[in-house]
């Protein structure tokens, strides 16, 4: 019987196709393949061994049929149960909670609300809110950026009062967090697959998508070996708390510390556009690893609490 491999993909190609490619090579009775979705009734789950999902968080309508897959025994990569229930402010003090450092963070009230809230909807916020305590507790500059998402969307660094305020009124119905910058001499992506497999890279967020990677050894001193090793543990303890099978973990450095800055990538850019030629191939050889394992020694899905999650 030939197992098979979904996946599950928007505008990208590079990586898909060179996934299905090397999944054929190794000619191990899985065959690996874009998936495809129609109406889909609570008794005809996709007929798939394992789905890779890169594209759920933006075409929300995959969600559900990703979460009946996986109570029909798929295994999807990342688990939509997973992703779902996190966000960036309970990551930052969950990874607190593990020992991985972070920067201080806060979470902010939404600016707007639709029309069926009203102040009386409300009254369970303070007024006014403590807008110079926070400023004390993170300082100037920081960051302000959405509980949930990605992309580079909605961030904004601000410098005073004065542009936090106007960041905060572009906001909308976005709930956002604020957190302090961390000023950083070392930057580091960490690329996680199947929560062990790690490959630190540097990276730097100050360049040009397309060159983050492959330019930030020009403008960075490379890891000790000591630091190293922390930044892949850090990534490695991160993504077994998450449930993610593949993720990019970043940590700044300063003052020889990693903080933990974005690690709720479950669709990680894997282009070769952007990893380059250094990191593609292993991120490939990896991934296939991971998927004909999945697909040839079936197990269920991980189905934890937090409480056991942080014993």
């Amino acid at each position: 019987m030939v197992l098979r491999v979904g996946l599950l993909v928007g505008r990208e190609r590079s990586f898909p196709d060179a996934l299905i490619a090397e999944v054929a090579r190794r000619d191990a009775g899985v065959v690996a393949s874009y998936a495809e979705l129609d109406i889909t009734s609570i008794d005809r789950p996709p007929p798939y061994d394992v789905i890779v999902d890169r594209i759920s968080h933006e075409v929300t309508c995959y969600q559900p049929i990703l979460k009946l897959a996986v109570l029909a025994g798929v295994r999807v990569v990342n688990n939509p149960f997973w992703r779902i229930g996190d966000d960036k402010f309970f990551n930052a003090a969950l990874a607190s909670r593990l020992g991985v450092a972070v920067p201080k963070t806060v979470v902010l009230p939404s600016k707007s609300y639709g029309e069926d809230v009203s102040s009386a909807t409300l009254h369970n916020l303070r007024y006014p809110l403590d807008w110079e305590g926070m400023a004390r507790e993170l300082g100037f500059p920081m960051f302000l950026k959405p509980h949930w998402g990605g992309g580079f969307r909605d961030i904004y660094r601000v410098d005073s009062m004065e542009e936090l305020f106007r960041a905060y009124d572009r906001t909308g119905r976005l709930t956002m967090i604020a957190q302090e910058a961390i000023g950083w001499t070392q930057y580091v992506r960490c690329i996680v697959i199947g929560k062990e497999h790690v490959r630190p890279a540097l990276w730097n967020p100050r360049l040009g998508h397309f060159e983050r990677y492959v330019r930030a050894r020009e403008t960075m001193p490379e890891l000790s070996p000591e630091l190293t090793e922390r930044v892949c543990e850090d990534a490695r303890k991160l993504c077994r708390a998450l449930g993610y099978d593949m993720n990019t973990v970043e940590l700044a450095i300063r003052d020889g510390v990693p903080y933990a800055i974005d690690f709720m990538n479950s669709a990680p850019d894997f282009d070769i556009s952007s990893l380059g030629e250094e990191h593609f191939p292993w991120v490939v050889e990896k991934m296939a690893d991971l998927v004909i394992d999945l697909a040839k020694a079936p197990r269920p899905a991980e189905v934890r609490g937090w409480g056991e999650v942080l014993r």
